[in-house]
């Protein structure tokens, strides 16, 4: 057994979001279904260097460390559907290691803050690093999609709600 498959890695937070978003419910669960929604990120000043060229990018790939998340589950039932499906073949935040992926437009740098849209964050979240969105490195052109094919036009109207808390029972308990 290779002893580095379960050494600690530790993340150390750049940045946080600010939000008009307190709680997960009623948030957008994706930022495409509130493309217009504002957020901000606060990079803490020791690494603001590290923005340097940015503002050249019309978006921005996010990624944090969904905080707020009490439960990791390998089975969730997802927003979008009433099903259960594999933690890993969903968006859904209870998962392993809790960590989240946005991609944002970036509308204006003011020092170590970046202003965008496409918010679907919760105030307060700790950002694990962000990276440019390049369309010829990032965009996969594919007509497989597993369960979201039917669902994925649903993304504007579908709000987060209480399912992935820890008060939540049925479906999404965690089994143990």
């Amino acid at each position: 057994m290779n002893t580095t498959e379960h050494s600690p890695i530790v993340c150390r937070p750049i940045g946080r979001i600010h939000s008009r978003f307190t709680a997960a419910e009623g948030m957008p669960i994706q930022t495409t279904g509130a493309p217009a929604e504002p957020g901000s990120i606060e990079v803490y000043p020791e690494f603001e260097p590290g923005l340097r060229d940015i503002e050249g990018f019309d978006y921005l790939i996010v990624l944090t460390h969904l905080h707020a998340v009490q439960r990791e589950m390998l089975e969730v039932v997802p927003f979008l559907d009433n099903q259960p499906h594999g933690v890993f073949a969903t968006r859904a935040p209870a998962r392993p290691n809790r960590i989240g992926l946005s991609i944002v437009r970036l509308v204006r740098r003011e020092g170590g803050v970046l202003h965008f849209e496409g918010n679907d964050m919760l105030d307060g979240t700790p950002i694990i690093d962000i990276k440019p969105y390049v369309p010829r490195f990032d965009v996969r052109e594919t007509t497989r999609i597993g369960w979201f094919e039917a669902k994925v036009d649903r993304v504007g109207q579908v709000l987060s709600d209480a399912r992935m808390s820890p008060a939540a029972d049925g479906p999404n308990t965690p089994r143990g």
